[in-house]
């Protein structure tokens, strides 16, 4: 069996080791898109319990905050560790077109699914024009 060394893991792997989660940053990659009048945040979360999972919103900020244990290891010596664990916090600024009072959410195999209406008052809507023969009185 060959195996081959990467001198630049072997420093992530000491650094990790030294200084936890803390040496490096913890993503919490995200999809975002408009769809059916609400936008969709789809963030990646595998292993996360769902319990410690909090949403919050404040002044038009949605706030995730989640945290994923580390493993338990005692008596064994960690060969690799890539897996993040720690505490997940992102920070999604809402503009004020949407509904914050109607944001729902779920979590689903790894995947905290966050729906954001947008706001009735906010939705592109027709308006009547009059017409000559037709009197329509304009009020501001």
């Amino acid at each position: 069996m060959l195996l081959r060394t990467d001198p630049f893991r072997e420093l992530d792997r000491l650094a990790e080791q030294l200084l936890g989660a803390a040496g490096r940053p913890v993503t919490m990659p995200m999809d975002a898109y408009e769809r059916e009048g609400a936008f969709w945040v789809h963030l990646d979360l595998p292993g996360v319990d769902p319990d410690s999972i909090d949403l919050s919103v404040e002044q038009n900020a949605l706030t995730v905050h989640a945290e994923r244990s580390a493993p338990e290891v005692s008596q064994a010596e960690m060969v690799v560790a890539e897996r993040p664990h720690g505490v997940f916090r992102r920070q999604l600024l809402l503009g004020e077109t949407l509904d914050v009072e109607r944001i729902e959410a779920g979590y689903d195999a790894g995947v905290l699914t966050v729906k954001i209406p947008v706001a009735e008052e906010a939705k592109p809507r027709r308006i009547a024009v009059g017409h000559a023969g037709e009197k329509k009185e304009i009020t501001g």
